[in-house]
């Protein structure tokens, strides 16, 4: 396994450094102003025009759709494990720096999806005004009444009737679904229930526009409303033409696991990139107190806190490398048990970090005043988001099993 970074992932990198130092990280205060003022107005989806600004900027230098190493993205072709040192580095900065880059989150995957399993029709309506930055989309899977932590138990339905498949069900936890620049949803549903249950799902796209489509409420993450919002969705009798099906009939089950493999790298080192924010915040807060005669950067708990920190970010840093490399060479299914692991270990990681920074700022770290709340925030919600710990933990043991049952 190699790692060391190419010219061509140093050049990136650098470049896109630069635009966080020179961009992003001044941006946040004003990020943060216009989301308070849409609030007030009663608009708390509606993205902040400042995003808008550095979006016009990332493009014109070359940083964008960084992480899209197929066919619709010759300029760069970054492979998984390239890819990964960027997203790192947006991590640093997860509610802006991901989306003016236009490498945010459902979007990225669906996307992908869009490129791998989509016909030429799909992909010239939605692939390429979403590999534009136009619009946005959302990825309809977790249901409200079921363990969706186990796809298969998902209960909306897709029925076919004549050219049309008819879609009936809820689903909640829509990232993206209460912007208003959301038009089109990836929906999994049942349209073969007889099958064996890996072959009972498809995946069709619904416009957001379509009758029978409609957001019953905006979940929030620790009372957070997130700019783009988590939706409860209903379909009432929704209708869409097959031509929308994505990939075959009763793929769906594994066009999830396609999507959702190199998708978890990208939320790992952004991951990895929240921790080394928190830790650069833990030293520079350390480093401006003193309690009881002593520096707390001189107190031994802190010293601890701060050398684990850096040990366990070297060590989730080179399982995710590890992944994507894997991913890169033998694809996601080769790479189960590293995807696995490396979705346990990081938000654990990360979580763990933020909360030391949060507890060397008291006061300061639970409140607005620094982005270590809003990060602890988003690091808690991973360990659910995308499978949870308990499920991949399953999944790592029953592969640790399964050599001595042969």
């Amino acid at each position: 396994m190699e790692f060391s970074l190419s010219d061509k992932t140093s050049q990136y990198a650098a470049k896109l450094q630069g635009f966080m130092d020179a961009e992003v990280f001044p941006a946040e205060a004003i990020y943060h102003q216009q989301r308070l003022e849409l609030i007030v107005a009663g608009k708390p989806h509606q993205l902040p025009a400042v995003v808008e600004d550095l979006k016009v900027k990332a493009r014109a230098l070359g940083l964008w759709n960084l992480f899209l190493p197929h066919s619709q993205n010759p300029a760069h072709g970054l492979s998984v494990t390239e890819y990964a040192t960027l997203a790192e580095i947006t991590g640093w900065s997860p509610e802006i720096a991901p989306e003016v880059i236009n490498c945010a989150a459902p979007d990225t995957g669906n996307m992908e999806l869009l490129d791998m399993f989509g016909s030429d029709e799909l992909k010239k309506r939605w692939l390429e005004p979403l590999l534009d930055g136009v619009m946005r989309s959302g990825f309809a899977m977790t249901e409200p009444d079921v363990a969706s932590s186990d796809a298969r138990n998902i209960e909306t339905s897709i029925e076919k009737d004549g050219g049309d498949y008819v879609i009936n069900g809820t689903k909640w936890w829509t990232t993206g679904a209460m912007d208003a620049r959301c038009e089109i949803l990836i929906v999994m549903g049942k349209t073969n229930p007889d099958a064996d249950s890996h072959h009972q799902q498809s995946m069709v796209l619904v416009p957001m526009n379509t009758p029978g489509v409609k957001i019953e409420r905006n979940l929030t993450v620790f009372g957070y409303a997130d700019q783009h919002g988590h939706a409860e969705v209903s379909f009432t009798n929704v209708r869409v033409p097959i031509s929308n099906l994505l990939g075959d009939e009763g793929a769906g089950f594994a066009l999830a696991q396609a999507r959702l493999g190199p998708g978890r790298i990208h939320h790992c080192m952004r991951a990895i990139g929240m921790a080394e924010r928190a830790l650069s915040l833990m030293i520079k807060r350390a480093m401006a107190r003193e309690t009881f005669g002593k520096e707390l950067i001189k107190q031994g708990v802190i010293q601890e806190w701060i050398a684990q920190a850096r040990i366990d970010i070297e060590q989730a840093r080179l399982l995710v490398m590890k992944a994507a490399w894997i991913i890169d060479t033998a694809g996601a299914k080769g790479a189960r048990k590293e995807i696995a692991a490396m979705k346990v270990a990081v938000p654990q990681m990360a979580e763990r970090i933020i909360d030391h920074a949060i507890q060397i700022h008291g006061g300061a770290g639970v409140s607005g005043d620094t982005p270590l709340a809003g990060l602890y925030a988003g690091i808690r919600t991973l360990r659910i988001a995308d499978g949870p710990d308990e499920v991949h933990m399953r999944d790592i043991a029953r592969l640790e099993i399964k050599p001595y049952l042969s």
